[in-house]
């Protein structure tokens, strides 16, 4: 059998200390797992393919993760990790705004907000491509961030996050990605071989 794994998720990093190229938001956010400062929402921006949803899933694992490795590395070994891995956690749900931009899509996402996490301490919301969201859409899920659940953390991510309400730029706690340079995906590169 052949493995058809997108290249992107088979080379994924499955460590904050793997990522590259995003050293100030790496540091960050590992900051705040540290010393439990955690946020309800994240907005990420900046170009495709410059980490966005890698670290948005890294931050979920670490942060829900049971033996987090020097308090903020998960440790990809205990059940939280090892679902999130398989993309297979109930406390983990990811949404792609391009092709659920209604406010019918969003209003399911908020019912399932009320409910508590299944096993984690944490049910994240990742919403990629959060700025294709209708006008409607967006408002509702404005009206959630305004009052959310203590166990419930947004992490939005965009590539053109001018096109999102202001009122939601202002309830996120902000990071702008920037492109990988090729001297430092080589670099990489080298470092693992």
């Amino acid at each position: 059998m052949t493995n058809n794994l997108v290249l992107y998720r088979k080379y994924r990093p499955q460590s904050f200390a793997e990522v590259v190229g995003q050293e100030h938001v790496v540091q960050t956010l590992t900051n705040s797992i540290k010393g439990n400062n955690i946020s309800h929402a994240y907005l990420l921006s900046g170009p495709r393919g410059s980490g966005k949803t890698t670290i948005a899933r890294l931050f979920a694992k670490a942060i829900n993760c049971e033996k987090p490795i020097n308090g903020f590395e998960p440790c990809n070994e205990c059940s939280s990790c090892l679902e999130i891995m398989a993309s297979r956690s109930m406390d983990l749900v990811e949404i792609d705004a391009a092709s659920h931009t209604g406010v019918d899509d969003v209003r399911l996402l908020i019912e399932g907000i009320k409910f508590a996490p299944v096993k984690s301490k944490y049910k994240i919301f990742i919403i990629d491509e959060c700025h294709q969201l209708s006008k409607s859409a967006s408002n509702a899920l404005l009206k959630t961030l305004e009052e959310p659940p203590a166990h419930a953390i947004f992490i939005l991510a965009t590539t053109e996050s001018h096109k999102m309400l202001p009122t939601i730029l202002s309830r996120c706690q902000k990071f702008d990605f920037k492109r990988l340079q090729v001297p430092e995906i080589i670099k990489n590169q080298t470092s693992d071989t």
